[in-house]
């Protein structure tokens, strides 16, 4: 699917049951993206399928059938949490209510309080409230954790590993690494509207490779190191420090490279999603 300025020929399959990560930055093109799969954007060309069916086509009926929670939450501001959670049920065409008060419970929200009296975590608990309360089988969640405090976003994540072992099909769409990290079973990463990434999350646990924060005693040596083909994740010219991936079989090749150079610090880090990440969204921030 494409779309002029927002995304440009993905393509990607979500199998039922799965967990699926798409990481990016703001600006990436991730709600783009959703915006296609909800029906909300008609691609300019490709198409976008959900159960098989056309996503633009059957938008209303697919709704139905997944739970949503949208990147910003806009909310009309004259009721209260307990009418705009009747309003969604009723949309959906469900009378059951249980599962609703449980959702409210556990992320402690007040259903009586007008929208427009909510701060922006309790907008996001009613999203995720509205989201999930009609037991949906697909769920398409954009940065959901979005100004919930850690300790709700704990629970969502909570929340996603139940919704996972009952074999619900997930699409979350997030920036922020420990989420996507804790329950996705695949990732992909998009940057600038193409999808650069897509790996089972075992794989890259598992992985080999090395990260390594090099100090440097003066500028020489670090200029020389900056030289040769290795991938910074960061680099600090002004502190002649970097952090460098070295693949596993170019292990012994980078201990040789460094006993020719001036080193000041050195250490081994574990490998991380953050860091493959960044392999594709290099910052040349100072390395901390």
């Amino acid at each position: 699917m494409s779309c002029g300025r927002g995304v440009f020929n993905i393509s990607m399959n979500v199998a039922q049951g799965e967990c699926y990560g798409f990481l990016g930055p703001n600006g990436a093109g991730k709600t783009t993206t959703i915006r296609h799969l909800m029906g909300f954007s008609k691609a300019d060309s490709g198409r976008s399928f959900i159960k098989g069916k056309d996503c633009w086509k059957y938008a209303d009926k697919l709704k139905r059938q997944i739970g949503y929670i949208p990147g910003e939450i806009a909310l009309p501001e004259e009721v209260t949490g307990k009418s705009f959670l009747n309003m969604i049920l009723t949309m959906h065409g469900y009378e059951e209510k249980n599962l609703c008060r449980q959702l409210l419970e556990r992320f402690q929200l007040r259903e009586d309080k007008k929208t427009r009296e909510m701060s922006l975590g309790e907008k996001r608990k009613l999203a995720i409230v509205a989201a999930f309360m009609h037991d949906p089988e697909i769920l398409i969640l954009d940065e959901p954790t979005s100004g919930l405090d850690p300790v709700m976003q704990q629970e969502f994540i909570d929340l996603i590993k139940e919704e996972k072992s009952r074999g619900k099909t997930i699409f979350l769409s997030s920036h922020i690494f420990s989420e996507v990290d804790a329950v996705c079973d695949r990732i992909s990463i998009i940057k600038d509207g193409r999808i650069v990434s897509d790996f089972m999350v075992d794989k890259l646990k598992n992985t080999q490779d090395g990260i390594f924060v090099i100090g440097f005693e003066n500028r020489e040596s670090y200029e020389a190191f900056r030289r040769k083909d290795y991938m910074l994740a960061a680099s600090s010219e002004e502190r002649l420090k970097v952090k460098a991936r070295v693949p596993s079989n170019r292990l012994n090749h980078f201990i040789a490279d460094m006993s020719q150079l001036q080193i000041r610090t050195f250490h081994q880090v574990k490998f991380s999603l953050e860091d493959y990440f960044m392999d594709f969204y290099k910052t040349g921030e100072e390395e901390k």
